[in-house]
């Protein structure tokens, strides 16, 4: 069987040999069976080489423009511009330039529960920015004094200092607060979001208000539904710490670390960089990636194993997505690892599909598909859970459609089990002054709608 077929759910039950071929699909469908998303839905991409996070508009499938987390030509001196001397620096060689005060590799983001704003992090500054979803600008930017036609308009703001490599940002379910899981060190970061707004804007606000201390090298926390427990996950020992945030009248949390669960069981060489809780906050789910496998917990005071999902072979799961609407329950896993045999022939990763309506206990991989770009990272779906889009790291390879570019793919799910492909979309350029600096290596992705109920909500 191809390995760009998905296999669905009856497929499997019924033992017929019908199967959905992705790869005979469309470059772009002129409208999926979902409609046009609503008019103010947008898609945010973190960039971790470039410093950038690349915006698309789901109406159309096409970048709407990119925030500049860089800090390169606000001033028109060559030490701060992107180019010196006529020669493009590699994205290494950028964020070492003298005077260089933007973000280095910016990495995780989330969105606030309301999706007004979203938190991403800078691993190599040790820091977080906020953004406004809707204008699409970066809190606390100041007026550039030296603004001119060579140079930015605006000053990159400091953003919060947090920590040895912050790796990813998640908003508590109040809003109040974005806990930050300190990769670098052992403790969740704790900002009052109210205060970073105004220490983002250069005020002496203290909007790191405190930590707790957590397993060793935490990459990243989630909260249950009803915003009372907190999972954290490590990447450098298989454990997972269970977190009492007990939010007090004003909700600000007292947190109090309840347990410490072993999963070497699921992942013993102790890495798992990614955990998020179900829509229905029943379960919370985790990625074990040297494991090649995830892994689904009860939520509780005490989590209890319920499944334990073999990939395959350096599957090397990124992050995990779930996919409901009224046609079923999924997972989708995205890898890490590029294959040959995607679309046109083209070296694509693979999706994962995890039917979760199955019985507890005997959850698998019912079904698999191209990705439409190489190295898949973040997946996100909209609130109808009938679009997801899916970020990659690597670049499009030559004599591809989108050759030399980062690309994110957009998917109709409106069969969770027959995913179809809608768009790949290659994430172009910034443009600077002194020349373009190209969106490349995409980690995160988040889908918002400004001022409704989210994922995070």
């Amino acid at each position: 069987m191809p390995d760009d077929q998905v296999i669905t759910r009856r497929v499997l039950l019924s033992g017929t040999a019908a199967v959905a071929t992705l790869a005979a699909t469309p470059r772009v469908f002129a409208q999926a069976a979902t409609g046009p998303a609503p008019a103010g839905d947008r898609v945010f991409i973190c960039n971790e080489d470039s410093n950038t996070l690349s915006v698309i508009d789901p109406a159309t499938n096409s970048v709407l423009g990119t925030v500049n987390l860089t800090s390169f030509d606000e001033d028109p001196r060559p030490p701060f511009r992107f180019v010196t001397g006529g020669v493009m620096p590699t994205h290494v060689a950028m964020v070492r330039k003298p005077l260089y005060h933007g973000a280095i590799d910016i990495h995780g983001a989330a969105p606030s529960p309301d999706n007004r704003l979203i938190a991403t992090t800078g691993r190599g500054t040790s820091n977080i920015y906020l953004v406004d979803t809707a204008t699409m600008k970066v809190i606390g930017n100041q007026a550039n004094p030296q603004a001119g036609d060579a140079t930015n308009k605006e000053r990159l703001t400091s953003g919060i200092l947090i920590g040895r490599e912050p790796h990813e940002p998640t908003f508590t379910r109040n809003g109040t607060e974005i806990w930050v899981s300190v990769r670098g060190e052992d403790r969740i970061a704790i900002v009052d979001v109210a205060l970073a707004l105004r220490e983002s804007a250069g005020e002496r606000a203290a909007a790191q208000r405190g930590s707790i201390k957590t397993i060793n090298g935490p990459a990243q926390v989630w909260f249950s539904g009803d915003g009372t427990l907190a999972f954290v996950a490590s990447q450098k020992t298989p454990q997972l710490d269970v977190i009492a945030t007990n939010f007090d009248a004003s909700g600000r949390s007292r947190p109090e670390r309840l347990t410490t669960v072993d999963i070497k069981a699921q992942d013993p060489r102790g890495f798992t960089p990614f955990l998020k809780t179900s829509p229905d906050g029943q379960e919370v789910w985790l990625s074990h990636k040297l494991a090649d496998a995830v892994s689904a917990w009860a939520v509780g005071a005490s989590p209890k194993i319920l499944d334990t999902v073999a990939l395959g072979e350096n599957a090397r799961p990124n992050h995990v997505e779930f996919v409901e609407n009224t046609r079923g329950k999924a997972v989708y896993v995205s890898y890490a690892r590029v294959d040959d045999g995607g679309a046109g022939d083209a070296a694509s990763s693979k999706i994962a599909i995890i039917d979760r309506t199955a019985p507890v206990g005997s959850r698998k991989v019912v079904g698999q598909f191209f990705s439409h770009g190489r190295e898949a990272h973040g997946l996100w779906t909209n609130p109808e859970g009938t679009l997801v889009y899916i970020a990659h790291e690597q670049d499009e390879l030559p004599n591809t459609p989108n050759a030399g570019q980062t690309v994110c793919s957009a998917f109709d799910v409106s069969d969770p089990f027959k995913p179809r492909f809608v768009a790949q979309i290659a994430l172009g350029d910034l443009g600077l002054p002194s020349g373009k600096l190209r969106n490349k290596k995409s980690i995160n992705l988040v889908y918002v709608r400004p001022g409704t109920r989210g994922q995070a909500g």
